[in-house]
């Protein structure tokens, strides 16, 4: 497979880097999830706020939440 491949090849070359540079990597990498994670929640909760804003949700309180996850 092409992806395992060149998820195979990245983790050899990062291998050879010096430690140091292995661990700036995975500070590089972290932040980077980081970021994208925080993203990705900024725009789901734009989109949730939009749908409020348009009706198409309504506030509910948690127990009425739990009364519909266990209904």
């Amino acid at each position: 497979m092409l992806v395992e491949s060149n998820f195979t090849k990245i983790l050899e070359a990062a291998d050879q880097l010096l430690i140091e540079d292995q661990e700036d990597l995975i500070k590089i990498l972290q932040n980077r999830l980081r970021d994208r994670r925080r993203a990705e929640l900024i725009k789901e909760v734009q989109e949730a706020q939009r749908e409020f804003a348009l009706g198409q949700c309504q506030p509910t309180t948690p127990d009425q939440l739990m009364q519909e996850l266990l209904s």
